[in-house]
C-alpha cells in the first residue's frame, strides 16, 4: 500500500491529490493547504512513483489497430558554438520515442538515439504486425514492411506533407506539444524526467476527475 505510513488524514491527502490533479505546483500546494513544503513533495514523488509503475506495467501486450509512431527531443535548444540540427544532432537533447494508439493510449520511452536500429525493436515490441502503422519519412522507420509491417504509411514532412486524409501523425505530435508545454510549467525537468515523463503519458486526454479516481484508485484510498 503506497500511503501505509501517512501521518495526515485521508481526507488532507485527498485535497493534496486534487492539488496534484489539476497540476498545481508543490509550493502552491504547500501554501494553500498550509502543509510543509517538503510533506507536498514527499506525496508528490509518491503519487509519480505510483504512475510510473501503472503505466510501465500497462504496456505488456502489443498494440493492435492504427498506430501513430514519432519521435522528439527534450532538453536544451542548442548547446552552445553547435549548431542545431534535424532529430537533434549537435545538441544535448534527450530523444524520446512514442507510439500513440489513436483513440486510446500512448507510451513513450527514453531512448539513447533515434538510429533505425534503436528504433525498430521497439516498435517490433510494442506494436502488432496486423496493425496500421502511421510515421513520419524519417530513414530510421525505413524498412518496417520487410520486418511484417506491410501496413506501413507515411507522411513526408520535409515536403510540407503532413496528412492524407487518415495518414497523418497528429496524435502524437499533439502528445509532444502537451508534455513540452506542460514541463515547460516547471522550467524544465532536470531531475527523474522518466517520472515525469510517464506522468505525461499518464495525464494525456483526461479530465481532472478521471485523474483524481485513477489516482485514488493506484493510492487504495477509499
Amino acid at each position: 500500500m503506497w500511503l501505509s505510513k501517512a501521518k495526515i488524514s485521508d481526507y488532507r491527502i485527498k485535497k493534496i491529490i486534487r492539488h496534484y490533479c489539476v497540476d498545481v505546483e508543490a509550493s502552491k500546494t504547500a501554501l494553500l493547504l498550509g502543509i510543509n513544503r517538503n510533506t507536498i513533495n514527499r506525496y508528490y514523488n509518491i503519487f509519480r512513483q505510483a504512475i510510473y509503475e501503472k503505466q510501465t506495467n500497462e504496456w505488456k501486450l502489443s498494440m493492435l489497430g492504427e498506430i501513430e509512431v514519432d519521435e522528439s527531443y527534450f532538453g536544451p535548444k542548442r548547446v552552445k558554438g553547435v549548431a542545431v540540427t534535424k532529430r537533434g544532432r549537435g545538441t544535448h537533447r534527450q530523444p524520446v520515442f512514442g507510439v500513440f494508439e489513436r483513440n486510446g493510449r500512448v507510451y513513450t520511452e527514453i531512448i539513447p538515439d533515434c538510429k533505425r536500429k534503436t528504433l525498430r525493436p521497439l516498435i517490433m515490441g510494442k506494436v502488432s504486425p496486423e496493425s496500421v502503422v502511421y510515421s513520419d519519412g524519417w530513414r530510421g522507420y525505413d524498412g518496417l514492411v520487410d520486418v511484417g509491417y506491410d501496413k506501413h504509411f507515411r507522411v513526408n514532412h520535409r515536403n510540407n506533407e503532413f496528412a492524407k486524409n487518415r495518414i497523418h501523425i497528429n496524435g502524437i505530435e499533439s502528445f509532444w506539444s502537451f508534455t513540452k508545454r506542460r514541463l515547460a510549467k516547471f522550467n524544465g525537468i532536470k531531475i527523474n524526467f522518466d517520472l515525469h515523463l510517464k506522468e505525461c503519458e499518464w495525464r494525456w486526454d483526461k479530465t481532472v476527475n478521471e485523474l483524481e479516481k485513477e489516482l485514488a484508485k493506484m493510492l487504495k484510498l477509499h
